[in-house]
């Protein structure tokens, strides 16, 4: 009787094997540190969201923030695509990388099929603004100013295609007016030519030009997005200001490689959102201008594709090229 008492002792002590850990496996992730890559350089509102999430994420193995501005932001869509599917490499996106950037020329990779999308991360908030020689005190003195001088006034981004640029060229295509577009290399530089009036108009992010609104060196026309900024309530839309239909909800989100397991995109999901859901963190990020904005890999995925057919409308009609 001994023997048998044994074995079924030894049985009981081995699990079985649905219970047993496949290294590599959804139940070891992750194997390694995790490498989170930024098109952008550090210090705008995407790095800050990247490092908060690799910061705040607590896993046994860190998640690197790596900064990719080298050859734009093409190539490091294209090194993520091309990754191995993982969960070991992260994209940190923004709405411009998928939708915007794929109308402006070919690219390697493919917005729709290339990636998996785990969650958005943020909206941040945009701004219009004019410098104040222009005397047009709300957005359709703007229009009708532009109207009656087509060409006259300047506008900055930082480059074709860029948010700013985009965001500008939506308002002309939604109300007919024509403006010089003017690209910089970066928003610290068209901004640099803002503020003494060498261009006239611009649509920024609100971190960026709140503090020279509230010096009086800019006058603040209206919020870009869907909704109202929280810190200012009684400034009105673009939208509420006479241009329905206009919103340049700016966003960012994690996405990894096409074909990674689902059950590491749920973890991966799960734990951004718990990071950046943390009233602190959320208080913090909005006092930036950042709105946090989480959801599932699906929401994120269908935003991707109305993005992408929404922006493909305006670089058509405006002849936006890339660079």
């Amino acid at each position: 009787m001994l023997v048998p008492l044994l074995a079924v002792a030894l049985l009981a002590a081995v699990p079985s094997a649905a219970a047993q850990v496949v290294p590599g496996g959804p139940e070891s992730y992750p194997t390694r540190p995790v490498r989170f890559i930024v098109p952008l350089p550090p210090g705008g509102s995407p790095d800050t969201i990247a490092r908060t999430i690799a910061n705040g994420i607590g896993w046994p193995h860190p998640v690197v923030v790596d900064n990719r501005t080298a050859g734009g932001r093409v190539l490091a869509a294209d090194l993520v695509a091309k990754s191995a599917p993982d969960g070991q490499t992260w994209f940190l996106t923004t709405d411009n990388i998928m939708a915007v950037i794929p109308h402006l020329g070919p690219t390697p990779y493919d917005p729709l099929k290339d990636f998996s999308p785990v969650t958005q991360t943020a909206r941040f908030q945009f701004l219009l603004v004019v410098h104040p020689s222009v005397p047009a005190k709300t957005v359709q003195e703007l229009v009708a100013l532009a109207k009656a001088q087509p060409g006259a006034l300047n506008y900055g981004s930082s480059g074709s295609g860029s948010a700013q640029h985009l965001g500008t060229a939506q308002l002309q295509y939604l109300t007919g007016i024509r403006m010089t577009h003017v690209p910089y290399k970066g928003a610290g530089p068209a901004l640099a030519d803002l503020l003494p009036g060498r261009i006239q108009v611009f649509i920024g992010a609100a971190n960026q030009l709140l503090p020279q609104v509230r010096d009086g060196r800019l006058r603040l026309l209206a919020s870009a997005g869907a909704q109202r900024l929280p810190l200012l309530p009684d400034v009105p839309t673009i939208a509420e200001s006479g241009v329905p239909g206009y919103h340049h909800d700016v966003w960012s989100g994690v996405l990894m490689p096409a074909k990674v397991p689902g059950a590491i995109v749920a973890k991966a999901n799960r734990d951004i959102a718990r990071v950046l859901n943390a009233p602190d963190i959320r208080a913090k990020l909005a006092a930036q201008g950042i709105d946090v904005e989480t959801g599932t890999p699906q929401a994120l995925a269908r935003r991707i594709r109305e993005d992408y057919e929404r922006w493909g409308k305006v670089v058509k009609a405006m002849g936006i090229k890339a660079d």
